[in-house]
């Protein structure tokens, strides 16, 4: 019945750079994770990596799986309308890992996946 229309009507240029604008925060959570992601590829025995899956004790076939969906998780994070998918995928990584940290290491370091959780769902909420 009503429609409402903006004053004064943006130009499409400014609406491209907002979405752009929008879109860096996903963007820079990506790029973080497609490089965490990166250093899991490391098989050097004394890689760090290598030393925490040895702990874990699934094999080091689990570490190339984490990396795997680490990356996946960080592009499929960058496009709008992937965000979700990826935002899950790195989600349920980051949760794993507090849980290993938690459960299996016993380490006090389950703050460094919780607040990337956090990082990413406050990035996912506020740019969809």
């Amino acid at each position: 019945m009503f429609e409402m229309k903006p004053a004064i009507e943006e130009s499409a240029t400014k609406v491209r750079l907002r979405t752009v604008a929008q879109s860096l925060p996903a963007a820079f959570v990506g790029l973080v994770f497609i490089l965490i992601g990166y250093t899991k590829f490391n098989s050097d025995p004394g890689s760090e990596w290598v030393k925490i899956f040895e702990q874990i004790g699934l094999g080091q076939w689990f570490r190339i799986f984490t990396g795997v969906t680490q990356i996946t998780g960080g592009v499929l994070m960058m496009p709008p309308r992937t965000r979700t998918v990826g935002a899950v995928m790195l989600g349920c990584t980051m949760l794993g890992a507090a849980a290993v940290d938690v459960f299996v290491m016993g380490s006090p370091l389950v703050i460094a996946p919780l607040l990337l959780l956090f990082l990413i769902a406050t990035v996912w909420v506020t740019s969809t």
